[in-house]
């Protein structure tokens, strides 16, 4: 039984994300695990001090967020009945990134789904600041799902690669089990402004084909320098319903995430990203 943490805010967006989830495991036996961390925006020394004088504080908070996880599981079961589906309801008074690696720690979470903006995130920023938070600091790979993203099934799937990577198996568990799920096709492409490869990554790609269990899948360099626009404009040209990448914070993720350009693949990508953590 898969289990999958579903933080939510109960945005509009965070309730897309968790149809997305519910659909994309639609023939599975799941655990779905809704988490609402209930921490203010605004945690320093005046609401603690304010807090400290109002003890009721904590209380409405507390409370607010337990009504609306509960509220939240009897929308879900009205939409999507689904005997194969389970659900267990976690309010917790934390901060997001530190309460998901508590339970991902404690109940051995397969999977992390969220969307990509919360509540006051504004909509022309796909990547908010607490989903970069998380794939920032998650240990399990993150599934994140673009604002008002339909459902679709995932027939192409885009992987780049640097082919600087000794891939293992435990890393392209979720990209083997989606590209398979469905006989997906997998586009694996290398970003390069000269068509060739070097013997060493020639040799990490040899490795990660073997390792790879898709068998509709291709390999092709595609020539540029600039990764966030080559992968939008290959997303585009070949329809593509998943993009996946390695935080491989050595190498070709941190040329994305780890600098001032972040907001570059934020505003360009328009379909789920799956992130997978590096081997540390």
């Amino acid at each position: 039984m898969k289990k999958i943490l579903l933080p939510t805010d109960f945005s509009d967006n965070a309730f897309n994300a968790i149809e997305y989830a519910l659909q994309l495991f639609e023939k599975e036996e799941c655990t779905f695990y809704l988490l609402n961390v209930y921490t203010p925006i605004v945690y320093d020394t005046e609401y603690i001090g304010y807090s400290s004088i109002n003890p009721g504080l904590d209380e409405i908070y507390k409370n607010n967020s337990a009504v609306g996880l509960q509220k939240l599981e009897k929308k879900i079961k009205q939409t999507f009945s689904n005997k194969l589906h389970h659900f267990k309801q976690i309010s917790s008074f934390n901060l997001l990134t530190d309460e998901i690696n508590e339970q991902v720690e404690n109940e051995h979470i397969d999977l992390i789904i969220m969307g990509t903006q919360g509540a006051t995130g504004a909509k022309e920023v796909l990547f908010g600041s607490t989903t970069i938070r998380v794939i920032h600091r998650a240990k399990i790979p993150v599934l994140a799902i673009p604002s008002d993203y339909v459902f679709k099934g995932i027939q192409e799937i885009l992987f780049p690669t640097d082919y600087e990577i000794d891939y293992n198996t435990s890393q392209l568990r979720w990209l083997n089990y989606l590209s398979t799920k469905e006989n997906s096709a997998l586009h694996v492409i290398h970003a390069s402004e000269k068509d060739f490869l070097s013997s060493e990554q020639k040799k990490k790609k040899a490795q990660l084909e073997e390792k790879l269990e898709s068998k509709n899948h291709k390999f092709k360099i595609v020539e540029g320098n600039n990764i966030p626009k080559l992968i939008y404009e290959y997303e585009k040209k070949n329809a593509i319903d998943l993009l996946a990448m390695v935080n491989n914070k050595h190498s070709f993720f941190e040329n994305l995430f780890f600098k001032q350009v972040i907001d570059e693949i934020g505003f360009h990508t328009k379909v789920p990203f799956l992130v997978i953590p590096s081997q540390s």
